[in-house]
């Protein structure tokens, strides 16, 4: 888990730095980092349970938000034909930013989901103090 954790605190900080030109890198760039901190703890052995719960639910609702939304999910596949996500980096179609916003949480919610369950079924490995926040 050390090296699942590794990288994504790798590819989440990468993926905070790269919101610099982004229209909203306040929201996107504490997201990214949200994460990768929640990675960091985990390859520290630390485990926060109220901090996962506020990121799986933060992320889902958010990604469930971006399906739905005008330009979001739902419209990129149905009225855009799932047009090319990496045509190129600087998003001129709302419905693409959208997408690929989507995206991006889904892989924060799933990276959080696997280091909750490995957490959970691994507690009588941990010391106690670990899980109080």
């Amino acid at each position: 888990m050390k090296i699942f954790n590794i990288v994504f605190i790798v590819l989440f900080v990468i993926s905070a730095g790269l919101q610099y030109n982004d229209p909203d890198p306040y929201l996107w760039v504490p997201l990214y980092l949200y994460a990768a901190l929640l990675c960091f703890w985990a390859v520290k052995g630390k485990y926060y349970p109220v901090t996962y719960y506020i990121g799986l639910v933060g992320y889902l609702a958010y990604a469930i938000y971006k399906i739905f939304d005008s330009n979001g999910v739902i419209d990129w596949v149905t009225q855009h034909d799932e047009e090319s996500l990496v045509q190129t980096m600087k998003a001129t179609k709302p419905w693409i930013e959208e997408a690929r916003e989507f995206f991006g949480l889904l892989i924060c919610w799933i990276v959080l989901l696997i280091n909750f369950i490995y957490y959970r079924f691994s507690q009588g490995k941990l010391p106690k103090n670990k899980y109080k926040f």
